[in-house]
């Protein structure tokens, strides 16, 4: 036991769980800036990667059940849509607390992988048009770059046209 945290050491959840299912991935590492208003518009940014190929992890409250979005960073969730993409009929953001606390990660650092609890997951249809996207890899000033199947298999993930410019 100790031999594999010791193997593990320095890693994100998410990253432990991408290397533990064998998927392909490049990891990005930027210097948060903690005064940016918008983390993953600053990703894109320190990356120099387009915005509609970096997709922020967002949880919203479904009918009573906490449900992640994740949706391009240029645009917003479409909380509507969200709904109708998991039979449910409304949908609200879910409070902050109740989402650190569930998937084990720091708003700005949600990664919708090797989340404490596994929790439906809804990924933007948008991501199919590209070879990868970013998503956060579990911490602020760290990303992960992966293939949007790989990344909708490893969470389970519904494609659905969920965000809006």
């Amino acid at each position: 036991m100790a031999k594999k945290q010791k193997k593990n050491s320095g890693g994100t959840p998410a990253t432990v769980a991408l290397t533990a299912a064998g998927t392909p991935f490049t990891l990005h590492a930027y210097e948060h800036d903690p005064a940016s208003p918008s983390y993953g518009e600053e990703a894109a940014e320190a990356l120099g990667v387009s915005p509609d190929r970096v997709f922020k992890t967002l949880v919203a409250d479904v009918d009573g059940e906490l449900t992640v979005a994740v949706v391009p960073v240029a645009g917003q969730l479409d909380l509507k849509a969200l709904a109708s993409a998991v039979g449910g009929k409304r949908a609200a953001m879910a409070d902050p607390a109740a989402a650190e606390r569930t998937t084990g990660y720091v708003r700005g650092g949600i990664s919708p992988l090797g989340q404490r609890k596994r929790l439906r997951t809804v990924l933007d249809a948008s991501a199919s048009e590209h070879a990868t996207v970013c998503v956060s890899a579990g911490r602020r000033g760290l990303e992960v770059e992966l293939s949007p199947a790989d990344l909708a298999a490893l969470t389970s993930a519904v494609l659905a046209p969920i965000g809006r410019a």
